[in-house]
C-alpha cells in the first residue's frame, strides 16, 4: 500500500498521512518534533505492560513479560512503541498509512536488532486478510481518521475472542482545546500547528460507543495527565479531560 492508495480507504486520510509522511525521519529524535511522544512514552508501556500481563497472568517484572504474545500496533508511526514492546517478547506487526514511516521504522529496527513484521497499510487490509492478534494497540490514532466506527470494527476484527484492545486518544473538552491545541502546538510549540483537529477529539461516551459498535467490552478507562514540575506523564484514573486511554474486550 503506498501513501497514494490510502485515499481510497475509509479509515486513511490522505491530508493526516501526507502530514505525519513529512516527519518521518525526525520521528526517534528524543529532543525533535516528537519530544512529547518520546516523553508520553512511558507511562504508555507501563499502562499497556501491566494490563496485558494482569490479563494473561504474567509477571510485568520479568525480562520478557510479554513473550510470544501477538500484538498488533495501529498506526504505528516509526515505531516508538513497537520497539519497547517488542524487546518485552511480543511478536510484533506494525502497520501505518505512511509508506516513508514504515521505511524510517523498519531501518531503525534493523539497526536495534529487531524483529518486527512492519507493513504500510490500514486495519481494513488485515481485516481482508483474516490476521487475528492476542492484542490489539489502537494509540493516538482515531482523532486522525476519517470514519471512527468503521476504523473502530476494523480494528476489532482482528482481535481474537478474549483479546484487548487498547485506545488513547484526546478528550473534546475546553481544557483538552486549551492545553493540547492552542498550548501545545502555538504557545509551547512542542507539537507542528495543524497537528491536531480538536474537532476529531473523541468524548469518552462516543468511544464507549464506537466500542460497542464494533462488538467490544469496554473493561477500564484512565487518564494520563502531565506534571509540568517533573516533566513526567503518569496514569491519572479520575481526570479523562484530555488524554486518556480504554481498554476494552472482545467477548469469548
Amino acid at each position: 500500500m503506498s501513501d497514494a492508495s490510502a485515499q481510497t480507504s475509509r479509515t486513511a486520510n490522505a491530508d493526516e498521512i501526507a502530514r505525519f509522511s513529512a516527519m518521518s525521519e525526525k520521528w526517534w529524535d528524543p529532543n525533535g518534533v516528537m519530544k512529547p511522544l518520546h516523553k508520553f512514552n512511558p507511562v504508555r508501556l507501563q499502562i499497556l505492560r501491566d494490563n496485558i500481563c494482569a490479563h494473561l497472568g504474567r509477571d510485568p517484572e520479568t525480562i520478557e513479560p510479554l513473550k510470544d504474545i501477538e500484538i498488533v500496533d495501529i498506526g504505528c508511526g516509526a515505531g516508538l512503541l513497537s520497539e519497547p514492546i517488542a524487546r518485552m517478547g511480543a511478536k510484533m506487526t506494525s502497520i501505518d498509512a505512511s509508506e516513508s514511516n514504515i521505511e524510517v521504522a523498519k531501518i531503525h529496527a534493523a539497526q536495534s536488532g529487531l524483529e518486527i513484521n512492519y507493513r504500510c497499510c490500514t486495519p481494513e487490509i488485515l481485516a481482508d486478510e483474516g490476521k487475528q492478534f492476542d492484542i490489539v494497540l489502537n494509540m493516538e490514532v482515531i482523532e486522525h481518521v476519517d470514519d471512527p466506527q468503521f476504523f473502530m470494527q476494523a480494528c476489532a476484527s482482528v482481535l481474537k475472542p478474549g483479546g484487548l484492545m487498547f485506545v488513547a486518544t484526546l478528550n473534546r473538552t475546553i481544557k483538552s482545546l486549551a492545553l493540547a491545541k492552542i498550548g501545545a502546538e502555538y504557545i509551547l510549540r512542542w507539537l507542528p500547528a495543524g497537528t491536531h483537529d480538536w474537532r476529531k477529539f473523541v468524548k469518552p461516551s462516543e468511544m464507549s460507543g464506537y466500542l460497542r459498535g464494533a462488538g467490544l467490552e469496554l473493561s477500564d478507562i484512565t487518564g494520563v495527565a502531565y506534571n509540568p514540575i517533573n516533566d513526567t506523564w503518569s496514569p491519572a484514573p479520575r481526570d479523562l479531560d484530555v488524554n486518556y486511554m480504554v481498554i476494552a474486550r472482545k467477548p469469548d
